[in-house]
C-alpha cells in the first residue's frame, strides 16, 4: 500500500497530527507544517471541520471553540502548498460530507477519525474518490471494523478500484495510559487491511516506538509547537518539535533493526561464516582404497571443504589416494 510517495511495505510512515493545534491561526498551521518536515515526519494531517455540521447547537461552548479553530477551504489549499514546498504529504480528516470534495484534489489519501468509523455516508463519500483510506479504530470492535471495511469495499468494487485500506489501532482517551494501548490488537487488524498502524494518544514516545516493533507501518502522533500553548487539551498529549524529531529518529532506528521479513546472510556474517563453520576431514591417516566409515571422519573448522551436511555423500566412498589425518576430504579424492 502506498500513501503519496511512501511505500508502506518498505518504510514506516510518520504522520504529524497537527489537527486543531493551530487553533485557527493559519500562519501557525503553516509554521507547524515546516517544523514537522524538519523533524522528520513524512506527512502532516489536519482536521477539516464545519462546527455546525459536527456539534449540536445546544453545546454552545464547543461550537464557539470550533468556530475559532475551523480553517477555510482556501486555508487548506494554502497548507497543501506549504506541505508540497516542505516535501511532506498533506492529509486531513473530513468531518462533513462536503469536506471530501474540498480535499479530494489536495490529499493522496483520506484519514477517518475514530469517532466517525461508523459514519457510513462519510465512508462511502470518501471511498468514491478512489483514494486510499486510513481509518482509526478507537471505540470499535472487530465487527464494527469489518462493517466499515465492507462500506468502503462495496464502493471500491462498484468502481473497479482497490486503493488500499490502513487500519490504526487507537485508544480514544486523551491521554491514553500506556497499559491501555493494546498494541497486539494490530495482529487482529492485519488480516482486514493492507497496512496496520497505531494512532498514539499516550504521553511521550515510548509506546509509538514499541508499536513499530509490533509491526506498525503507520504511526500517527499529535504535534504542537508548545505543550503549554493554551488550555486546549490536545497540546499536552502532543509531541513538540524536539520530541517529534526524536520520535522520527527512533522509528528509523527501530525499522533498520527490524529489517525485512525474510532470512538472509548479512554481509557482516560472511567472514565469520568461514571461521565458524566446519569441513569434513579424515580423523586419522587413511590409505588409498580405504572405504570411508563414520569413525574415519571428523568435522573441523574452518569451512572451505565439504560441509558437514554432505557427510552422507562421503560415507561408503573409496579413497583415490592416501590421506593424512586432519586433511579435508575433497570430491576429487573420493571414488
Amino acid at each position: 500500500m502506498r500513501i503519496g510517495h511512501v511505500d508502506l511495505d518498505r518504510e514506516v510512515l510518520l504522520i504529524a497530527e497537527i489537527g486543531n493545534n493551530h487553533e485557527g491561526d493559519v500562519a501557525l498551521a503553516e509554521r507547524l507544517v515546516g517544523l514537522a518536515a524538519e523533524a522528520g515526519a513524512q506527512a502532516v494531517k489536519f482536521q477539516t471541520i464545519a462546527p455546525e455540521r459536527l456539534v449540536s447547537a445546544e453545546d454552545e461552548a464547543r461550537v464557539r471553540q470550533l468556530q475559532r479553530f475551523a480553517l477555510s477551504r482556501r486555508d487548506h489549499e494554502r497548507l497543501a502548498r506549504a506541505a508540497e514546498n516542505a516535501g511532506v504529504i498533506f492529509m486531513s480528516t473530513p468531518f462533513f460530507l462536503e469536506a471530501v470534495d474540498w480535499l479530494e484534489s489536495l490529499v493522496p489519501a483520506f484519514k477517518i477519525a475514530s469517532g466517525d468509523n461508523d459514519f457510513d455516508p462519510l465512508l462511502a463519500r470518501v471511498a468514491a474518490t478512489g483514494k486510499p483510506v486510513v481509518l482509526s479504530t478507537g471505540m470499535a470492535t472487530l465487527e464494527d471494523i469489518r462493517h466499515a471495511r465492507s462500506v468502503l469495499g462495496s464502493v471500491w468494487t462498484e468502481r473497479g478500484v482497490r486503493p488500499g485500506l490502513g487500519l490504526l489501532q487507537c485508544v480514544s482517551a486523551y491521554p491514553a495510559a500506556p497499559e491501555a494501548a493494546n498494541l497486539a490488537a494490530m495482529h487482529a487488524l492485519r488480516p482486514l487491511c493492507d497496512a496496520v498502524g497505531y494512532s498514539d494518544h499516550t504521553l511521550g514516545n515510548e509506546v509509538a516506538v514499541l508499536a513499530v516493533a509490533a509491526g506498525a507501518q503507520i504511526i500517527e502522533k499529535h504535534f504542537t509547537i508548545d505543550k503549554q500553548f493554551s488550555s486546549f487539551r490536545d497540546h499536552r498529549l502532543s509531541a513538540d518539535p524536539v520530541e517529534l524529531k526524536q520520535l522520527a529518529q527512533r522509528i528509523r532506528e527501530a525499522s533498520r533493526t527490524l529489517g525485512r521479513p525474510e532470512k538472509y546472510v548479512d554481509a557482516s556474517e560472511a567472514q565469520l561464516s568461514i571461521a565458524a563453520r566446519r569441513s569434513i576431514v579424515a580423523r586419522r591417516d587413511l590409505a588409498a582404497g580405504h572405504v570411508i566409515g563414520l569413525d574415519d571422519l571428523d568435522w573441523l573448522r574452518p569451512a572451505g571443504g565439504l560441509a558437514p551436511c554432505r557427510t552422507a555423500e562421503v560415507l561408503g566412498k573409496k579413497l583415490a589416494r592416501d590421506v593424512r589425518g586432519g586433511e579435508r576430504l575433497e570430491p576429487n579424492i573420493l571414488l
